[in-house]
């Protein structure tokens, strides 16, 4: 379906701008299932729309992520009290985490987190990322950490999620999974990327025979620095997730792209 023809279908009680960021959040979630980052009907990504509530869109629980649509997916507060009548419900642990950081993050316009086996298998390491491959020392001095306490569904853990995150914009849960923030869903997206290709990474070469190569603390700084002046304004993170969005549309078509023309 072309932009146009999802435009046309907006309801007319949703803003353009919602709308947009509707259909950009559910091209996310069908991207997720695409690539394997899926948890059958569990984990979330949430993206804020406009106005001083920071009310923002998230899977309705019971869904698939394929399953996933602009017009199914609900809007709520940030104590996760439906804002629109819905006939679905949302996940209480979305709301503990995806509420708190949407409250208190100007910059969290979009929250992802995920249980991948790589993601979590890190997490379950004492010593966390390792910041010693491609994509791990672009992270350095990025990441942080917050203890597990339980399935997250106690409000009193909300403060604590909020300390553990600060200013920084990906969260490791110990023994638990992955959590990323951007101030856009495309860069969202690019830095979700790189944590999960990074504790993919970092996964395999654990398997692997023989010492790791360290990197030192001025290599994996100036490559933190680097990647964020390669995308100083943005359109990188876009053009990664049109590009990545394009390819899961060709794979689900089975288009045959002629390289000769």
């Amino acid at each position: 379906m072309g932009t146009s023809e999802a435009t046309a279908l907006r309801p007319a009680k949703i803003s353009e701008e919602e709308w947009k960021r509707r259909l950009e959040l559910a091209a996310l979630y069908h991207l997720f299932d695409f690539l394997g980052w899926t948890e059958g009907i569990f984990n979330h990504i949430s993206l804020r729309v406009p106005g001083p509530g920071h009310h923002y869109l998230m899977n309705p629980f019971g869904l698939n992520y394929n399953e996933v649509t602009a017009s199914n997916l609900i809007k709520v507060d940030v104590a996760g009290n439906l804002v629109e009548p819905s006939p679905y419900p949302g996940n209480p642990a979305g709301f503990a985490i995806h509420g708190v950081i949407h409250e208190s993050r100007e910059d969290a316009q979009c929250v992802i987190h995920t249980h991948t086996t790589a993601g979590l298998a890190v997490a379950c390491k004492d010593e966390g990322m390792t910041h010693d491959d491609f994509y791990g020392a672009q992270l350095y001095g990025q990441v942080a950490y917050h203890e597990f306490e339980g399935v997250t569904v106690r409000q009193d853990e909300r403060e604590r999620l909020k300390k553990s995150l600060g200013e920084r914009c990906v969260l490791i849960l110990r023994n638990h999974g992955l959590l990323v923030v951007g101030p856009d869903l495309p860069t969202a997206f690019r830095r979700y990327w790189a944590v999960q290709r990074a504790c993919e990474v970092q996964y395999a070469a654990a398997s692997m025979r023989g010492p790791n190569r360290i990197l030192s603390d001025a290599v994996r700084l100036q490559s933190q620095v680097d990647q964020q002046h390669f995308d100083a304004d943005g359109r990188l993170a876009q053009a990664v997730f049109d590009a990545a969005v394009r390819r899961m549309e060709m794979a689900r078509a089975r288009r045959f792209v002629d390289f000769r023309t």
